[in-house]
């Protein structure tokens, strides 16, 4: 029980850290709507779904090798260290002289059948600098995990978010102030300033990331120029399926996006992107509970392994997993009518174009909630080095993601999206519970957790369709159901919180139920 403790520390330090600063960004997506168009917005969810593709590529899956390779080479961490930033380094060079001198092209490709807007290449140059020195803090933001600095961790992260919101504000609110009141210093920014244009969000971004790597010159300068060719190459033979599985959930959560400003008719393409990815932000708290799980787990299911009851002790964080992402899901749809004001518009005709995406967040919710599993169960095949498992699930799930958006898109546009990224999550947890059970078999209770996603499924179905998003009787629903579940899971929580000193360690959690 003391390694779970341990682990719930750890998870609680980085899940603090995360959801505050993930929660500031988010505020910024009401502040967003107001000013632009769904239109407008739409160009602001493409550009930042293919970031989020191009750092999964960037990043080549070295992250997960680090904290691998680390428990395998525990007397020569630096080694590690050094090969996994500069595999990121040699990479993040080719991409950028790419990028930078093919930004033109890559504007027109991206506008075909469009209306062309000039704009697109400066976008794109701000997008190459962004990925590149995301890319580039990936190792050294890894190395302040394993060595044991929450802190200094989230200090940065905060940082980070805290620049970009400061010059969005200054950029969208502070200048125009400036200008239309005629206050001290007009004729400096009356220049060059240009109302509503989104691309200051885009140069916010970019100097908030190069404000980390300037906070992580510490972590940077202990890198040695100095590559090991052996361990590089078994790194890669590691690594790659890893790459695999992070772009398939990458390909997942933000190729429906690229596709819907393809395949649908030009005049609409924009207009819905910007709706479902409006809509698609109210997910977002459940996104960040997965994130702080997996930054507090990774280090510590790679140090865990070697323990004797190290199964046992996955199955039981599995349990809590489960019932932590189902409660939030019901929580989140019960009080979706207080959370759509986050969307709210300037106008009546914008509100109520952003609001009919609404339907997408109770699906796209539950395919979190599978996400998180499956980002759980993985963790057998990185243990167990048989990351090709990982490949091959995530190879089925970005192909299927790919032909059922092509295939339903043209007819269903963000609805098919939504569903087809809900379908493709489960399959995936699926194929990796069975493959798991036979090749690294952690004893998983699954018929609780089975029993829970059922309920919460139910209970959301009832909320948002069969009374309609009402507030009191979804809060009831919601209300009900975790005192319910506080009352079957009684024992374990006061032997989590050290009131039970008599249970034994190892003990299975199917033992108690």
């Amino acid at each position: 029980m003391s390694a779970l403790k341990k682990f719930a520390g750890q998870t609680a330090i980085y899940g603090i850290s995360t959801v505050i600063s993930r929660f500031l960004g988010f505020i910024l997506t009401p502040f967003y709507i107001r000013i632009y168009s769904a239109k407008v917005y739409g160009i602001f969810t493409v550009m930042f779904s293919w970031a989020s593709m191009l750092n999964a590529v960037l990043s080549f899956g070295m992250e997960t090798t680090f904290f691998r390779y680390l428990s395998k080479y525990e007397n020569d961490k630096q080694k590690v260290y050094d090969n996994t930033f500069l595999t990121i380094f040699a990479l993040s060079a080719v991409f950028l002289t790419f990028s930078s001198l093919f930004a033109g092209d890559i504007a027109a490709w991206m506008q075909e059948g469009k209306r062309y807007n000039e704009n697109y290449a400066t976008y794109i140059r701000y997008f190459t600098w962004i990925i590149v020195a995301d890319a580039l803090a990936v190792i050294p933001f890894a190395k302040l995990r394993a060595d044991g600095k929450p802190i200094r961790y989230s200090v940065i992260k905060f940082a980070n978010i805290l620049m970009f919101i400061g010059l969005n504000f200054f950029f969208i609110l502070v200048v125009p102030a400036i200008i239309t009141n005629q206050l001290p210093g007009e004729s400096l920014v009356s220049g060059w300033y240009r109302e509503n244009w989104v691309g200051y969000v885009f140069f916010s971004n970019l100097i908030a990331s190069l404000l980390t790597l300037v906070l992580l010159i510490p972590e940077l300068l202990q890198v040695r120029l100095k590559y090991d060719g052996k361990l590089l190459k078994e790194m890669f033979y590691y690594s790659l399926p890893v790459l695999v599985a992070n772009m398939s959930f990458i390909i997942n959560e933000n190729l429906d996006k690229v596709f819907l400003g393809k395949l649908l008719p030009p005049d609409i393409s924009e207009t819905h992107v910007g709706i479902y990815g409006a809509c698609a932000k109210l997910a977002v708290f459940l996104s960040i509970f997965i994130q702080a799980f997996r930054l507090g787990a990774e280090p510590f299911f790679f140090s865990y392994s070697k323990n004797k009851n190290s199964g046992e002790t996955y199955a039981r964080i599995m349990n809590y997993f489960v019932i932590a992402v189902c409660l939030i899901f019901v929580m989140l749809v019960a009080n979706i009518e207080l959370l759509k004001h986050f969307i709210k518009a300037g106008d009546d005709i914008q509100r109520t174009l952003y609001w009919s995406g609404l339907k997408v967040v109770p699906v796209l919710l539950f395919g979190y909630v599978s996400l998180g599993i499956y980002v759980n169960l993985s963790i057998w095949y990185k243990l167990s080095d048989q990351t090709r498992y990982g490949l091959y699930i995530s190879g089925i799930g970005a192909l299927l993601t790919i032909v059922l958006n092509l295939i339903f898109i043209p007819e269903y546009s963000y609805m098919a999206s939504a569903w087809i990224s809900l379908t493709v999550y489960s399959i995936m947890m699926v194929f990796s519970y069975v493959w798991g059970q036979k090749n690294y078999p952690i004893p998983y209770n699954l018929k609780k957790n089975i029993s829970y996603l059922l309920a919460s499924a139910a209970i959301v179905f009832v909320s948002f369709v069969v009374f309609n998003r009402n507030l009191i009787i979804g809060n009831t629903l919601f209300i009900i159901f975790t005192l319910v579940t506080l009352y079957i899971e009684r024992k374990e929580i006061i032997a989590l919180l050290g009131s039970q000193s008599s249970k034994p360690q190892a003990q299975s959690p199917d033992d108690e139920h």
